[in-house]
């Protein structure tokens, strides 16, 4: 009966709330203008299997064959399209008018993802290019396009899954789905808008907030410099609390003073509006951008983390932030709000979002709703053994997370996932790079460079183990004071010693880390419980009736609470069964399979024993 109320529950939030299928919010409500202009809708395309549209001049289109329903990729449902084979070669194009008032602005073309390369021409002119299909990016149309006319934007989009240099996460490499690998997403799978902006309007802002000495600073970038001025505005329920005026100029971040901060948390989820003004010579508005903050800490000291400087510990489930009708993108705004809210029933304070980069708006959620997240790379499908790994992975990861780092919802960053049986001279080096850039980017957040797999630097140790029997689990994970990484090694263990001095390896037995207790640890995977009343599919360990997960998911936690007092948290498999893996605590369509309150019982538990 409980499960039949939640699922009527969540039925009528996500009729009430939004229309499936349409992406019509603002994509970026860390950044928000006030003019723009949404170009989802209906696209014409055409699939080119050979990649002769070059030679054929595509570019020149104005228009195509087929219609396809943008973001969503023509592999999915709602796209009206559904071609499920490898897509190389894939052309956009739709008609775009200019509004007459953009005269003399700067006109942005802003794409949240395209999978993979992509190539952005304006009636057949060449305008930018663009590497990485998961990060977020802005091609400037000003000398392109004219005020008060039509043009056909064309968008050529490349994808090779096959060939092992581009990051891919989940999507399979073979023509079906198969164990935990699923349908693939090629081109437009995020918001496309348009947006007028003053020459000299800001063109990016981090924002650290520092809880110890009450403060918010901000560092701002600006398209263009000379005779203006930063004004930054922080206000409470629409009262302003602070406010400084500052040139606008190259190094020179403001900093607002916050007195008695409301800090966030996933108890009090607070969020201060925030407003970036651009002032000219004769103080008046050339630019005005809207945001928010939340004023929290996280970091890691000893081997605990520490949220606000109060001990933190995660019980996370992992989200493959997957959707039946539309994969990577979700079907609506609202799509994004429910899973986190369908994670917080069932007892889960965060998740891991995993092999995925995930839109803004559900860091939006997240922030809103008071949910730890764990910023993760699509990083399967390249091989870490080629050099050219660096110039491919790298660029792409900076990105992200210079794109994500003002969330406060995000309390850790990983980019690599288990990732093992890599070359043991170049991969170490390649880790300590990625580690370094990683923190480089982001001073605020520890890193968990490589979840469940080699660690060589890291703020973080973890490890992944699906075994679903309490007490082997138990005897598999710890083994006389030797903690399991994860994976077994076939490399000499004399080169896995973590460049942080946190832990070194046993020379005698490669499987297991003397763990010294100086970095917090995580079991980041766990669980995996197979169960569907449905159809037949994947998942680890057979299947089980329902009292009989119930039992097993009972016993995992409780092993793990009790017995490694020392773990700051651990991470569930999973949120959602995803296509033929069917371990979800949901289904795929998001209905529930389980008792939610039962759920809550085992995994909304904390270490003391109190139920949050």
């Amino acid at each position: 009966m409980k499960k039949v109320l939640y699922c009527v529950v969540f039925a009528v939030m996500l009729c009430a709330s939004s229309v499936w299928g349409q992406r019509n919010e603002y994509p970026r409500p860390q950044f928000e203008r006030a003019e723009w202009m949404n170009l989802n809708g209906t696209w014409t395309y055409e699939i080119d299997p050979t990649g002769s549209g070059v030679e054929r001049n595509y570019k020149d289109s104005k228009g195509f064959g087929g219609k396809i329903l943008v973001p969503f990729s023509p592999e999915s449902k709602l796209s009206g399209v559904e071609y499920k084979d490898f897509i190389e070669h894939l052309w956009y194009q739709r008609m775009v008018d200019i509004p007459k008032e953009w005269e003399g602005r700067k006109i942005l073309l802003n794409f949240g993802g395209v999978y993979y390369e992509s190539e952005i021409y304006v009636d057949g002119k060449f305008v930018d290019r663009h590497f990485g299909g998961s990060s977020s990016f802005a091609v400037d149309l000003t000398e392109f396009v004219r005020p008060g006319h039509k043009h056909s934007l064309v968008v050529y989009v490349k994808s090779d899954l096959k060939n092992r240099i581009q990051p891919a996460g989940k999507q399979s490499t073979r023509y079906y789905s198969h164990v935990c690998n699923y349908t693939r997403t090629t081109g437009i799978w995020q918001t496309v808008w348009m947006e007028a902006v003053h020459p000299k309007a800001v063109k990016a802002v981090r924002v650290i907030t520092d809880i110890d000495n009450s403060q918010v600073i901000v560092q701002p970038e600006y398209y263009a410099l000379g005779g203006t001025r930063l004004r930054v505005t922080l206000e409470e329920s629409g009262k302003m609390i602070a406010q400084e005026v500052g040139t606008a100029a190259e190094n020179a971040p403001l900093v607002l003073k916050v007195k008695k901060a409301k800090l966030w948390s996933p108890d009090s989820p607070f969020l201060y509006d925030l407003r970036y003004e651009i002032l000219d010579k004769e103080g008046r508005i050339i630019d005005r951008v809207q945001s928010y903050v939340g004023m929290r800490k996280i970091h890691a000291e000893g081997n605990r983390l520490y949220l606000n400087n109060r001990p933190l510990y995660l019980r996370m489930v992992l989200d493959q932030g997957y959707y039946p009708e539309s994969q990577w993108t979700a079907p609506s705004d609202s799509a994004l709000k429910n899973d986190i809210l369908l994670a917080k029933a069932a007892g889960f304070n965060g998740a891991r979002l995993h092999q995925k980069v995930f839109e803004e708006r559900f860091h939006y959620w997240a922030d809103k709703l008071g949910y730890l997240t764990c910023g993760e790379m699509n990083s399967w499908g390249l091989d870490y053994n080629l050099p050219i790994a660096t110039s491919i992975f790298l660029p792409e990861w900076m990105d992200i997370v210079k794109r994500d780092r003002n969330h406060p919802s995000i309390i850790m960053w990983i980019p690599l996932n288990e990732q093992n049986n890599v070359d043991k001279v170049y991969f170490p080096r390649f880790s300590a790079q990625l580690y370094d850039a990683t923190k480089l980017a982001d001073t605020t957040r520890p890193v968990l460079t490589n979840s469940g797999g080699a660690h060589y630097k890291t703020d973080i140790v973890s490890s992944h183990l699906y075994n679903q029997d309490s007490l082997s689990l138990y005897k598999e994970l710890w083994n006389d004071g030797k903690l399991f990484p994860g994976h077994r090694f076939n490399e000499d263990p004399r080169v896995l010693y973590n460049t942080g001095s946190n832990f070194r390896y046993d020379t005698h037995e490669t499987r297991w880390i003397v763990y010294d207790g100086k970095c917090p640890y995580l079991f980041d995977e766990f669980g995996g419980i197979s169960f569907d009343t449905e159809q037949a599919g994947w998942g680890y360990g057979g299947s089980a009736t329902e009292e009989e997960f119930y039992n097993k998911a009972g016993s995992l936690v409780k092993v793990i609470m009790k017995m490694f007092p020392f773990i700051s948290g651990y991470c569930y498999t999973q949120l959602t069964d995803v296509e033929q893996e069917q371990n979800g605590l949901y289904y795929y369509d998001r209905r529930p399979k389980f008792d939610i309150q039962r759920l809550r019982s085992i995994f909304g538990v904390e270490p003391s024993g109190t139920d949050k």
